[in-house]
């Protein structure tokens, strides 16, 4: 019997290796590598993917700590069973983290991620202790009545029992969490600089190449050129394009949109900063930064990075990020427009699809 099992797995694992992994597989001698399929799965298990299951291990054995000091729920009531209930709750904790887990994948769309950003991965986590909370909550106000309640009368199941002990997990979870934003607040930072770095260089690459004027060639005898180089896919219809902005009253600013820097919001106006003789001009119009961005939607280079601000990543010199905060540097004016956390995802996804 042993002897068939042996055989049977042999020739599974040559399959496998054979069909799915043939680098594992030397088909001249017929020999399987000394690498199983069990070792594989491991070894492709990534780095951050196994950070995650240690740091909900830790987390979870955190919150056990606690409840095994503080002894909430009756368990200082019981003896040998307590120890019995803890472990039983650390298993409860590591059931919803995986629960959890699971619904930020597939319900919310959020997949474990350190390629999409610092913020991706700060909402994300938020995201996970606001799901997780109130369902080991719930899990544990279930262990409570069907396991603990003949220990101890009062953790039958009740709205008031409910709400006990989502308080203290959402305390716990809170303090947890502070904990491990601390502990990884440096390599946020350093995550931050790259990403950064990398928008920067996509910056530099998307810039538009300068107009004949500019570059001193006869504008007649370089048309052909200058049309390629204003057509680069961050800047939709063209660098060349002129647009008019109107107000809600007569004053309107006619202007090429390669020589627009930004739109700010200045309570009933918007003071429209561009380019004019290669000299920074602003004029004021009266309207709102909606009817703006209407006016400007088909250049996609044109985003909002603020409440306040319509900005042209193609004037964009460089983007600073200091102490949490994100600005944008523009070209001429050398004047830094702030990013708000809302509007950092669009800024990134023009800049990277461009």
């Amino acid at each position: 019997m042993l002897l068939f099992i042996y055989v049977k797995h042999f020739w599974v694992q040559k399959y496998i290796a054979c069909h799915i992994f043939p680098n594992f597989w030397d088909k001249q001698h017929e020999n399987v590598m000394n690498v199983t399929f069990i070792s594989y799965l491991c070894g492709r298990m990534d780095k951050s993917h196994k950070e995650t299951i240690s740091i909900r291990f830790i987390s979870t054995a955190f919150m056990i700590l606690a409840i095994a000091i503080f002894k909430p729920f009756g368990l200082e009531a019981g003896q040998w069973q307590t120890y019995l209930h803890l472990l039983s709750l650390f298993v409860l904790g590591l059931f919803s983290c995986f629960i959890t887990e699971v619904i930020l994948r597939y319900a919310v769309r959020m997949p474990r991620s350190y390629e999409r950003g610092v913020s991706y991965i700060i909402s994300r986590n938020l995201r996970f202790q606001l799901i997780n909370t109130p369902l080991v909550a719930l899990l544990i106000c279930l262990y409570r009545h069907f396991a603990m309640s003949q220990l101890v009368e009062s953790n039958r199941l009740s709205l008031s029992n409910y709400l006990e002990t989502l308080v203290i997990i959402a305390f716990l979870s809170f303090a947890i969490g502070l904990y491990w934003r601390f502990k990884f607040r440096s390599r946020y930072l350093a995550m931050e600089l790259e990403e950064i770095r990398e928008l920067n260089e996509k910056l530099r690459s998307l810039t538009p190449d300068p107009s004949p004027k500019e570059r001193g060639v006869d504008s007649s005898t370089d048309n052909d050129s200058t049309d390629k180089g204003n057509h680069s896919p961050l800047f939709g219809r063209g660098v060349g394009g002129e647009a008019v902005l109107r107000g809600t009253t007569n004053e309107s600013v006619t202007l090429q949109i390669s020589h627009l820097l930004y739109i700010e919001a200045v309570g009933n106006y918007v003071k429209v900063s561009h380019l004019r003789d290669e000299q920074v001009h602003t004029d004021m119009i009266r309207s709102t930064m909606k009817q703006m961005e209407e006016t400007l939607h088909d250049y996609p280079m044109i985003v909002r990075c603020h409440r306040a601000f319509l900005v042209n990543l193609g004037q964009v010199e460089q983007i600073v990020s200091h102490s949490g905060s994100t600005q944008l540097l523009i070209k001429h004016c050398h004047e830094s427009l702030p990013v708000s956390r809302s509007n950092m995802a669009q800024v990134k996804a023009t800049i990277k699809g461009g």
